[in-house]
């Protein structure tokens, strides 16, 4: 399993002088996408296949309050992915410096073409970097039904 640990800085507490929200959402996101530097996604290597990651949903789920001045934890673990790369799901927990854990999240993306603007598959090199990925025990081949499974969808205002 991959972590990263984090200092809490100043900038990462709200106003109730704990963990932001939005502080998780940083944490996750440089997590992922320190790990997906080691398997070769970068800037560049996005930027010369045109893609780039796009996040469906993170839903997290708080159990504890995390305070600055001592190291957090956050882990990444590979949930599923579509056959053809277009769709991936991962879930990080979040640990204190005694390694209670304080938060997790499920999250779910997919990867888009930047010029098209659409939804697309891997490249077939970054499809062999994901099957290097460690799998968790329950690993599942996603599915775009997966990805409607909390069925929300937009709901216009009227215009007055």
């Amino acid at each position: 399993m991959f972590f990263k640990e984090f200092e809490i800085r100043w900038s990462d507490i709200d106003a109730n002088r704990h963990l932001a929200n939005s502080a998780y959402i940083n944490f996750m996101s440089h997590t992922r996408m320190a790990y997906l530097g080691l398997l070769g996604f970068n800037h560049k290597s996005m930027a010369a296949n045109n893609i780039g990651p796009v996040v469906f949903y993170e839903h997290v789920y708080y159990f504890k309050e995390a305070f600055p001045g001592r190291p957090v934890k956050v882990s990444l673990e590979f949930v599923g992915m579509s056959e053809d790369g277009m769709f991936f799901e991962f879930r990080h927990n979040f640990y204190d410096y005694k390694g209670k854990n304080f938060a997790r999240c499920e999250m779910m993306g997919a990867w888009i073409d930047l010029k098209e603007r659409k939804l697309t598959g891997l490249p077939k090199e970054f499809l062999e970097a994901f099957g290097t990925m460690e799998k968790s025990v329950d690993f599942k081949i996603l599915t775009k039904a997966d990805t409607r499974k909390h069925v929300q969808v937009p709901k216009d205002m009227e215009v007055m």
